[in-house]
């Protein structure tokens, strides 16, 4: 930063040619392609789908739509668009929209380069200080947006018809930079008729003033479906103005969604011990619910349901097991299956039921979804014929009582109580956990195991099962 030009003088000399910000956005996507750079660093399954049209649009200099339903990492993906600009750029000192000093277009930056000359001071600017957001509501303003009359300024005795007594908006501060809109539907349509000019003329205009700033911005918006909800829509000559409209989506695959979830879930607790461990099934039943509920005819599907309620899930059902192993005081705590029901709290509000659903219905089709999920991680892994001697166990009239909030070794009793049974935890084990099937989480991955064996059994209606006050009733 010491050896960068600091007065106008010193810029030209230095060679720098100004050049726009979407000529500056593909000039430097185009070097990180060439160098073949992860585009997007974190963004998991776009690189087929999404990515490519994000990257089409930048080569074209379109401003970008990103259209999809809640959690698809629109608004992450619109911010890391600031890294396709130049680390700085050079800017005339005290603009507040940032003014080319080879080409000023506010009054301000215009008088201290006629004024100063070639001594015009000179700062720079780094890429995050070039990118603006708002989130669209329904109060949102020309004023807050474009800009408007600064009373204050014209009763300190400037006069209307002075460009100095102009507030400038959220959008000629972008200039030179990357302006955001979220929830673009929710903008109220006599907003977004004031974006066209933006969008096509590129120049904006203020109040009455015969004056038009010719702004350089990018801009880019993140939006639902239309019909996502009554609280608005996109009108159709500003989506005609938007050049690229970019589609996004759920994770396609069970096994990238638990890709995401291992990035993104808070899993490392080692405050006061060592973390809790989570087998791999138990993270495919927390994905396999989201998947599910993605589809169900009881769920609002213009809502969609978020890559969030995965995360959330599988971090309160490491909590769940967190808690019980501090009770029990256990070094090594490992997640059960008991614990996916209590994923409800974590859950609600993240599903919008459908318009013939009662409120009161959504933890009974939380928990449903939560039945069907471990079936058919049971139907993957396992088969009801290989456990014929649990099932003939309860047939004979046996009964087990198992509560979620019993120890591990108290639980491991009661499963020895079943004749062949702990021989089989063993081998099943060692097939579906074989890090941890032996060693210090091998009695929790036994007792997690267990668990998924009886749920799996109840759900292909082999054993009968009752919950009572929080507790896992078998054989009745």
């Amino acid at each position: 930063m010491s050896n960068r030009p600091t007065t106008l003088r010193e810029l030209k000399e230095s060679g720098y040619q100004t050049i726009s910000v979407k000529t500056e956005m593909r000039r430097n996507l185009i070097s990180k392609l060439r160098n073949r750079e992860t585009l997007f660093p974190g963004i998991l399954g776009y690189d087929e789908t999404v990515i490519p049209q994000i990257v089409n649009g930048i080569l074209a200099k379109h401003d970008l739509l990103f259209l999809g339903l809640r959690g698809q990492g629109k608004t992450r993906m619109l911010r890391m668009l600031t890294q396709f600009l130049d680390e700085a750029i050079p800017i005339v000192s005290g603009s507040e929209i940032h003014d080319d000093p080879l080409s000023p277009i506010s009054r301000f930056a215009r008088d201290v380069v006629q004024n100063q000359g070639d001594e015009t001071p000179i700062e720079w600017i780094s890429r995050e200080e070039r990118y603006l957001e708002k989130l669209a509501t329904p109060d949102v303003t020309i004023a807050d947006l474009i800009g408007e009359v600064d009373l204050i300024k014209h009763a300190e005795g400037r006069h209307l018809s002075n460009e100095d007594v102009m507030h400038f908006g959220l959008i000629p501060r972008s200039h030179r930079g990357i302006f955001c809109m979220n929830e673009l539907p929710d903008l109220s349509p006599k907003i977004q008729v004031g974006l066209f000019n933006v969008l096509e003329e590129r120049d904006v205009q203020i109040r009455g003033f015969t004056v038009r700033l010719p702004v350089d911005v990018c801009m880019v918006f993140s939006a639902n479906p239309e019909d996502y909800t009554n609280r608005g829509r996109i009108v159709t000559p500003l989506k005609d103005r938007i050049g690229s409209v970019i589609r996004t989506h759920y994770p396609l695959e069970r096994e990238l969604g638990i890709q995401i979830l291992d990035e993104q879930a808070w899993a490392t607790r080692n405050e006061d011990g060592n973390d809790v461990i989570v087998p791999t099934f138990l993270k495919e039943i927390v994905e396999e619910m989201s998947r599910l509920a993605r589809t169900s005819p009881h769920v609002n599907q213009a809502s969609g349901v978020s890559v969030r309620m995965s995360i959330a899930n599988l971090e309160s059902l490491i909590s769940n097991a967190e808690r019980r192993s501090l009770v029990h005081g256990e070094d090594v705590p490992v997640a059960r299956v008991s614990d996916l029901f209590w994923m409800a709290p974590s859950s609600r509000g993240k599903i919008e039921l459908g318009l013939t659903e009662e409120t009161g219905d959504e933890d009974v089709l939380i928990h449903r979804l939560i039945e069907e999920a471990i079936k058919n991680l049971f139907d993957q892994y396992l088969s009801p014929k290989r456990f014929s001697n649990v099932v003939e166990h309860f047939n004979s009239g046996h009964r087990l009582k198992l509560d979620p909030e019993s120890g591990t070794s108290e639980f491991l009793s009661e499963m020895e109580k079943i004749r062949g049974f702990e021989d089989q935890l063993t081998q099943i084990a060692a097939d579906l956990a074989p890090e941890q099937s032996e060693g210090s989480a091998a009695a929790g991955i036994r007792a997690a195991i267990a668990e998924f064996i009886l749920e799996g059994l109840y759900a292909h209606n082999r054993l009968n099962r009752q919950m009572r006050f929080g507790q896992f009733v078998y054989g009745e």
